[in-house]
């Protein structure tokens, strides 16, 4: 009985564990994502990608909240008067029916709390201002008494865009590598204090991106192959060239050689004729000249 046992738990674990796969994940997303005080109320949303009887919320070290509804729903919403004991990271999974198996979990989100108790943080930025397309800019970020990890914010940005643990004098260097029209905005620092990682400062003072556009670097590797190009037109003109210079020089030579036969044939082929003229024709004492034509042709 036992292995029999043993092998109906298993195949009852493989079925859950297929049909949990087979079953697209979920979303989480929190509603205000940032800026969150002690008392202030969240929303909590479980975006399902398939209509669900019962969704559950998650988290981290902690007990899980249950949400079922007779109807069921596309999305899920969970809200929070927001304590200490509330900060942390959250997940949710759904069950399409109340005999099926649940979903994997969705990926985290952070809930934390903004602590005003924490001076906020310095921010410069280099070049400043207004900058060409593809430069390089360098966000800092700084505090002298508080900062383990710093972050970085975009305005109009539900999540911080970057994150560094700070340096050993409270600094933290961003380096944003070849902007582009997309990054102009306004930037602002954060930074959540040694030993809690859920507990944040107030967004600190600002710095305006304006990045202007340019006309794109000429492409090094077409430009490379352009000037092949330019260079193998240059050599086949120049044989063409070649070619008809000396074909012409060759027909010049040709036809100078050529006249110079034919005069020398029509000068042996006179001689000829005035001798066989002179033996052959007698004067005729009516006419006081002879006149003899001699034509001269070349074969």
């Amino acid at each position: 009985m036992a292995p029999m046992a043993v092998n109906l738990i298993l195949g009852w674990w493989l079925v859950a564990a297929s049909r949990a796969q087979q079953l697209p994940r979920p979303s989480l997303s929190l509603h205000p994502s940032q800026g969150v005080s002690l008392g202030d109320n969240v929303t909590l949303r479980c975006h399902l990608p398939r209509l669900a009887a019962r969704v559950w919320l998650y988290q981290e070290g902690g007990w899980p909240y249950k949400k079922g509804k007779k109807k069921d729903q596309d999305m899920a919403e969970f809200f929070i008067s927001t304590l200490r004991e509330h900060v942390g990271r959250y997940r949710c999974q759904y069950q399409v029916s109340w005999s099926e198996e649940a979903s994997e979990k969705s990926d985290p989100v952070e809930l934390v709390l903004t602590d005003l108790r924490y001076p906020p943080s310095s921010i410069s930025l280099h070049p400043e201002q207004h900058v060409g397309t593809g430069t390089s800019v360098t966000i800092r970020c700084w505090n002298k008494d508080y900062g383990s990890t710093f972050l970085l914010h975009k305005d109009g940005s539900s999540d911080p865009l970057k994150h560094q643990n700070s340096s050993g004098g409270g600094t933290a260097t961003f380096t944003l590598f070849g902007v582009t029209p997309a990054d102009s905005g306004t930037y602002r620092c954060s930074y959540r204090p040694w030993r809690y990682a859920f507990l944040s400062s107030p967004l600190g003072d600002s710095v305006m991106l304006e990045v202007t556009p340019t006309a794109a670097p000429p492409d090094p590797t077409g430009t490379e192959e352009q000037s092949r190009a330019n260079v193998v037109m240059a050599l086949v003109r120049g044989f063409v060239a070649a070619l008809v210079f000396g074909l012409g020089v060759f027909f010049v030579i040709d036809a100078r050689s050529l006249w110079i036969r034919r005069d020398d044939n029509c000068a042996a082929i006179t001689s000829i004729s005035l001798e066989v003229a002179e033996k052959a024709i007698t004067p005729v004492p009516k006419y006081p000249f002879s006149v003899l034509r001699v034509h001269c042709f070349l074969f």
